[in-house]
């Protein structure tokens, strides 16, 4: 396993041992500097003044487009920065899995094929 780079980038996102759990075999030692919303299921922002602001991309993204939900979601980190105490995130795991193998596997047939 190798090991990780020193976290003086300001693109290091370290991943919740929860997370990587779900899938060792490729999440663990990665880096993200982003990740599609897609694979956001919701998001809860805690405020210093106790207030939870629950984001469910999910059923944001049946109404609306990533493009648009991106725009709403930024605005709202923006806006309430200073008062943001922690971040919730839940990741759509299954899903991302789920793709990540399909491309994965049509990666390597194609290049199989050339």
């Amino acid at each position: 396993m190798p090991k990780n780079p020193k976290r003086n980038n300001h693109t290091w996102v370290t991943l919740a041992k929860d997370f990587v759990k779900e899938w060792p075999e490729v999440l663990e030692g990665l880096n993200y500097s982003n990740l599609p919303i897609q694979y956001v299921s919701y998001i809860n922002i805690n405020l210093r003044n106790g207030l939870v602001i629950h984001y469910d991309i999910t059923k944001e993204l049946k109404k609306d487009s990533a493009r648009k939900v991106v725009m709403v979601l930024k605005k709202t980190l923006e806006v309430n920065y200073k008062n943001i105490i922690k971040l919730d995130l839940k990741f759509d795991i299954p899903r991302l899995k789920k793709d990540v193998t399909s491309k994965t596997k049509t990666f390597l047939s194609k290049k199989l094929i050339d």
